[in-house]
Formats: structure tokens, sequence, C-alpha cells
């Protein structure tokens, strides 16, 4: 009797659970294959660390690829994934870079590419452990092979975080520039996309001398950056 609980139990732990993981994760990643994003786990962090600041509304409205700005989508594939049509989800030569440069004492940097980015924005919470990364390769994964590069970077330009409340092209662009995300300029992509590695400390609408720095090397990368659609 109990050889046969113990049998159903890892029976339950090995296969079962694994299989219902795979099949509700694998729907679910297909779902948002066409259906908008429109609530992150990160905005709900955001939204539970401010709860008692009145002053905080979060910002952020959907709008599919023709209505963003190709400036912008050039902008934050030249600053964040040089390599992100040619790669498939990770790319390798940053990781071994980052690797490189760990080994010889340095700090050790990102390397996440745009897929890895929206995979964690869209499914996992903030955080630092080995099995949240495990997650974020899993999800990588799946987005590379059911959703496509384009699909990617709309989701990406989205719901990533660009200031304090705003989420997405769209909105940065009304509350950071008071234009829409199709009419983005040059200047105007690359400094959001400057900020992006810490928008709530860098400001698009109210750059430093360093954020204008990065911009414009940014804008100066934005004519190698070639979009297949």
């Amino acid at each position: 009797m109990k050889k046969k609980k113990g049998f159903k139990f890892f029976r339950w732990l090995f296969l079962y659970i694994p299989l219902w993981f795979l099949a509700i994760t694998v729907l679910w990643v297909l779902v948002l294959r066409w259906m908008p994003v429109y609530v992150t786990p990160l905005m709900v962090v955001r939204t539970c660390q401010n709860w008692n600041d009145d002053s905080f509304v979060t910002h952020k409205r959907w709008q599919p690829m023709e209505k963003i700005s190709p400036k912008l989508a050039k902008a934050v594939i030249a600053s964040e994934d040089a390599r992100f049509f040619s790669h498939n989800g990770f790319d390798w030569i940053e990781i071994d870079k980052a690797l490189d440069a760990h080994r010889k004492g340095k700090r050790l940097r990102g390397a996440s590419t745009i897929s890895q980015q929206t995979a964690k924005n869209v499914f996992l919470f903030p955080g630092r452990s080995w099995v949240r990364k495990g997650f974020e390769v899993y999800f990588t994964f799946l987005i590379e092979t059911f959703w496509g590069k384009e699909r990617i970077l709309e989701v990406y330009l989205n719901v990533a975080e660009m200031g304090r409340g705003i989420y997405g092209a769209e909105a940065a662009a009304e509350h950071l520039f008071c234009t829409r995300a199709a009419k983005l300029s040059s200047r105007q992509a690359s400094l959001i996309a400057a900020c992006l590695p810490n928008p709530l400390v860098r400001k698009a609408n109210a750059p430093s001398a360093g954020v204008r720095k990065r911009a414009a090397d940014i804008r100066a990368m934005m004519g190698t950056v070639a979009l297949p659609w």
C-alpha cells in the first residue's frame, strides 16, 4: 500500500505537474501571440510599492506595431540588442563577453536580449535568483518559438517601463513629449532608449549630459538597423 502511494506521489510530481505546467504556459504564450498585454507583474509591483502615494498613476495604452514609430524600434534595438534579428533569443556573443569580463575581475554586466527582457516583463515578477533565471530562459524559448521577432518587439515596445508609472511607447510619447508613438522623432526615440536601463532615475524629457551623449550614440547606430517588415 505504501509503495502504491509513493508511486502515485512521484507520478504526480514528475509527470502530471510538469505536463500541466507545460500545457498551461504554452497556452498562455499562444493566447498572448494575438491578445494585447494589458498588465504585467512589474506594473502590479510598482502599484503596490506606491500604494500610499496619491501622485502615482499608471499610464499605459496598447498600440499595434504599425502605430509605433519605426525610429523607436530601431533605437531600442541599437541600444539594447544589436543582434536581435540574428539570435534565437540569447546573444551568446554578449554572454561570452560578460563572462570573460567577470573572470577578469570586472563587475558582471547584463547580457539580456530584448526577447529575454520581454519574457521576464510579461511572465515573471521582478527578482534575482537562478530559479527565476531558469523560468526566464524557458519563456524566452517559448516566445521565440511561437511569437516571432515582430511580435516580441511589439510586446516589448508596449510593456517596457519608460518612466515612473509609464509603460510602453504610446504612454511615453504622450507623457514625456506630448506626442503620439507614431510621431516620435529620432531624437525623442533615442532619448527613451537611452533611459531604458534605469527609467526611474533617467529622464528622457529632462536628460542629463550622460543621457544626451548616450542618445547621440544611439542615433548614430540607428542607421545600421534594418527592420525586416
